[in-house]
């Protein structure tokens, strides 16, 4: 019996159970050691963000960006608006649609579409409009012609005939006045009605 004794087989149910014993510790030991490591050295990448546009300053809408007028700042997701900018090349000499403040990030909305190329000797003029109404029914490659208000004693002038709409900005809120319009000019007049505009109240007739 005593022979037989030291060649007894082992409980294997218990061997068993140490195992998975073991394995249990080792796996929570893991998990303790991972925890620890997030906490010592978190995820900066996603708490960081992602870099975003900002105007540098207040910015009158029609005005033409450039390098001092925007800047880049890492936002977290959350802080970026839908359509955000992430590259300053994609501001670079483009046409603000409407009015910003400084740190404000900016959007696709906010940019006037960038003007296609028309015929040559032809030039793109942002227009403010007089009536609000009149740019709600305009659209890209409509056909209008430029009106000037009458100076004292004198009739309307039309400042320039066929001109075509490249695209229309929003409308400011705190204006009565329409919202800015590109209008595709030949050069020979592009300036003058931008002279005008500026001097004058300005409509446009619907061809």
């Amino acid at each position: 019996m005593d022979v037989l004794a030291k060649f007894r087989i082992p409980d294997l149910t218990r061997l068993h159970g140490r195992r998975t014993r073991l394995i249990r510790r080792w796996l929570a030991a893991c998990l303790l050691l991972t925890g620890a490591l997030l906490v010592v050295h978190p995820d900066t990448g996603s708490a960081r963000g992602a870099p975003t546009v900002l105007a540098a300053h207040d910015l009158p809408s029609g005005a033409t960006l450039r390098a001092a007028d925007v800047r880049l700042a890492d936002l977290p997701d959350q802080a970026r608006p839908v359509g955000v900018l992430s590259s300053l090349d994609a501001v670079d000499g483009r046409l603000l649609a409407g009015a910003v403040r400084a740190g404000e990030p900016l959007t696709d909305v906010r940019l006037a579409a960038a003007p296609t190329l028309g015929d040559p000797g032809t030039a793109t003029v942002p227009v403010r409009l007089a009536d609000a109404a009149v740019a709600e029914l305009l659209g890209p490659g409509r056909r209008v012609d430029v009106v000037a208000a009458p100076e004292p004693g004198a009739p309307p002038s039309v400042l320039a005939g066929g001109a075509t709409v490249v695209t229309v900005g929003h409308q400011e809120q705190s204006t009565a006045k329409g919202a800015l319009v590109l209008l595709r000019l030949p050069e020979a007049i592009a300036t003058r009605v931008a002279a005008i505009s500026l001097e004058r109240p300005v409509t446009v007739t619907l061809r």
